[in-house]
């Protein structure tokens, strides 16, 4: 096996997916941005969720908003429903894993509030169930998916934002949503602290 070959093809399909995404997903990403910046204006915040690969995007994106991004800026409100070990095993065990979400955002999900919610997939049944709460909470959502949506695309409402990568490779999707999350970071950081385009 060539794995000097083998590594870069993997950078090639990775930049090529990354590009072919600009034009779906640069609009929205824009529309997200003003969402998420609006809620935090008001005294909201942003709830994220998703699971594995897409489980730690959530939390990159909340550590990303409570602590600093490339701008010093004060911390914003932000909350990773998947990092309260307690809280999950406690809902999958006396209830079910697909409610591991949906009961922490009737908790804590309160209207003006934003749940970014991310699915490679789009067919992950506790994140549907989550978009379903926040909804039912009278707040937007942010959806992060592949695969041409899935569920998820069809569960959305008006006002909501769906980012869905078109490509089919989970490592794929899961490599535009990181530089999705860090696209949303800065424009946050941009709208709050009045930086000019550069």
């Amino acid at each position: 096996m060539d794995l000097i070959h083998r590594i870069s093809r993997q950078f090639e399909d990775s930049a090529r997916t990354k590009l072919d995404s600009l034009e779906a997903l640069a609009a929205p990403i824009a529309g997200a941005v003003e969402i998420m910046t609006g809620s935090l204006l008001n005294n909201g915040k942003i709830l994220s969720c998703g699971n594995g690969g897409s489980a730690a995007d959530a939390q990159h994106f909340t550590a990303e908003l409570v602590n600093r991004f490339e701008m010093e800026r004060p911390p914003l409100a932000a909350v990773a429903l998947t990092t309260d070990t307690s809280t999950l095993t406690s809902i999958a065990n006396d209830y079910d894993y697909t409610q591991v979400f949906s009961k922490q955002v009737r908790a804590l999900g309160q209207p003006g509030d934003v749940l970014l919610a991310i699915s490679t997939s789009g067919n992950s049944p506790n994140v549907i169930a989550a978009i379903e709460a926040a909804h039912e909470r009278e707040m937007r959502v942010i959806a992060l998916t592949g695969k041409g949506g899935g569920s998820i695309g069809e569960q959305l409402r008006d006002g909501d934002v769906h980012l869905c990568v078109p490509a089919d490779r989970t490592a794929r999707i899961q490599e535009v949503h990181l530089l999705v999350l860090h696209c949303l970071c800065d424009g946050i950081d941009c709208l709050l602290l009045g930086v000019e385009d550069q």
